[in-house]
């Protein structure tokens, strides 16, 4: 698991609050829909990034990160972790200040490169969990 407590706790409350979500859907049984409204209530601007563009909690959604039209500054990634190591490269790509994991979601060769690319990152937690516990 990557990911201290420090560098959690920058990521939810130092590095902004516009946050692309990767993989979230209109889809109300899967696990993003419900972190970002956690998100959303604490304050984050939340970005869906799908495929299929949609609008999610209000937010307008878009195919890609590249095709995201302002800056982002937490890509949080709902996707398998043999696809996410190229959704961290895009994040950097797009000059995002962290990339977070989410919970089974880990790849220890793009948190490397991640890193080196002086972005903070998070594998394998959860920020709709994490948040609650900065008190």
């Amino acid at each position: 698991m990557h990911g201290d407590q420090a560098t959690i706790r920058k990521i939810l409350t130092e590095l902004g609050d516009t946050w692309a979500i990767v993989g979230l859907s209109a889809n109300r049984q899967r696990d993003a829909y419900h972190v970002a409204e956690v998100l959303q209530g604490h304050g984050k601007r939340i970005v869906p990034v799908h495929p299929k563009a949609e609008t999610v909690h209000g937010a307008a959604g878009y195919p890609s990160l590249a095709d995201v039209p302002f800056p982002v500054d937490v890509v949080d990634v709902f996707v398998r972790s043999e696809l996410a190591g190229d959704v961290a490269d895009k994040a950097v790509a797009i000059g995002a200040r962290a990339v977070w994991f989410q919970l089974g979601v880990t790849d220890d060769e793009a948190y490397r490169r991640t890193r080196a690319a002086g972005l903070d990152m998070v594998m394998d937690r959860c920020p709709a969990i994490e948040i609650p516990r900065l008190g």
